[in-house]
Formats: structure tokens, sequence, C-alpha cells
């Protein structure tokens, strides 16, 4: 399996993760990684509905409109 390296995260941002692993009751490496897992499985169920709305669609978006699309969901 890969491994990441992260360097020049704030202190601030790392005390803070392992506090949210240790009430999790999680290594600080396992609450990474399900942090980032759940943000990339996000981030695609994002793009799948924008390719099933292109499907349903006479025209193709502009990039302007996927960035519109991408930001209302984060909200």
């Amino acid at each position: 399996m890969p491994t990441l390296t992260i360097r020049n995260v704030a202190t601030k941002t790392v005390k803070s993760l392992k506090a949210l692993a240790r009430r999790r009751g999680r290594s600080m490496e396992k609450e990474l990684r399900e942090l980032l897992e759940g943000h990339v499985g996000e981030r695609l169920s994002v793009l799948e509905q924008i390719e099933a709305g292109w499907a349903r669609q006479a025209r193709r978006p502009t990039a302007a409109e996927v960035e519109a699309w991408m930001g209302s969901g984060r909200r």
C-alpha cells in the first residue's frame, strides 16, 4: 500500500487531529485515513452526479458551470 508524507502541517492542525482521533478511539493515522477517504468518496459522488446530469443535457456544461455545481455541494 502506498505511503503519503505530509510536511509543514500547522501544530494547531496536528493537535486537533490528535484530539479528534483520541475522542473516536483511533490513532491519528487512522483518523486521517478516514477523513481523506471520506472526502475523496464525497467528491467522487459529486462527480458521478455531474456526469449523470451531462447525459440528460442537450449540451455539455462549461467549466464555469461545473465549478459552480461543485462549489454548491460544499455549503
